[in-house]
């Protein structure tokens, strides 16, 4: 999981669970004010089990978590925090076990369907995953749907379920046209159903605003074979030369160098 996601979660916890109604009210939403001493307790200790995720210190994290869960043993986004660590980890059975807690005490919270929705699609239960991103996507007071749009567009490419992932990242696109992720997997979506024109379409938004020098091996090897596929061979050198550089021992690299451009 990036680190972008574990800061949802934060805001999350510091907002209290959104879209729950106050104590004293059936009509209002429970905000930051409404939060007891003991939930501002279980929410400073989440902070700091998220600044330890990110870090890379994951058992110290872990530490972090089980004390906010003591202050507050129904406190969702604790486990679904846990839930990324363990993942980080590799304890696949342990963050699985985490995500469903959190789910079963917030079912309708946006981002924890949406990073529960990545882990299944990672563990290779991405038809299971979908619905967790629909959950997402269907709360209007979701503040990041672009990211539930991204992963379930990702997800669908893993699925070979092209159609329905174009459908996801044009979304995406509409709502924020510039991020690389959202144009790399269009150019994936286009060069796997064979429409070279569109995918070098995208790849050239794409490098339009990202920075070469960071495009991982599997984007740079779909540039070199988009060029390849449209007969551009100073761009698919280009392309090839950053492999090259920045992951000579790469899968794809080592793909180049048998010339496997169709496989």
């Amino acid at each position: 999981m990036k680190a972008g996601l574990a800061t949802l979660l934060v805001l999350s916890a510091l907002a209290g669970c959104a879209g729950a109604p106050s104590a004293g009210s059936n009509k209002e939403l429970k905000t930051a004010s409404d939060e007891t001493a003991i939930q501002k307790r279980a929410s400073i200790r989440l902070q700091l089990a998220i600044g330890y995720y990110e870090d890379g210190k994951y058992e110290v994290a872990l530490d972090e978590v089980k004390l906010a869960l003591a202050a507050d043993p129904s406190f969702a986004d604790a486990y679904g925090v846990r839930a990324l660590i363990y993942t980080k980890m590799g304890q696949i059975a342990l963050a699985e076990d985490n995500y469903q807690r959190a789910m079963r005490l917030a079912p309708g919270n946006p981002d924890l369907a949406n990073n529960y929705g990545s882990f299944l699609c990672q563990v290779g239960k991405g038809e299971e995953g979908m619905k967790y991103f629909e959950t997402a996507l269907k709360d209007r007071s979701y503040k990041s749907p672009v990211r539930a749009l991204l992963n379930a567009g990702s997800c669908s490419i893993k699925l070979k379920h092209f159609l329905a992932a174009e459908r996801y990242l044009l979304d995406a696109l509409r709502i924020e046209p510039d991020l690389p992720t959202t144009n790399a997997n269009l150019a994936r979506v286009y060069y796997e159903r064979r429409d070279y024109t569109r995918a070098q379409f995208y790849l050239n938004r794409l490098t339009a605003v990202a920075k070469l020098d960071t495009l991982d091996a599997e984007v740079l090897w779909l540039g070199a074979r988009i060029e390849h596929k449209m007969g551009d061979k100073t761009k698919e050198s280009a392309m090839v030369v950053l492999l090259r550089r920045h992951h000579p021992a790469s899968p794809e690299f080592a793909a180049y160098q048998r010339g496997a451009f169709d496989e």
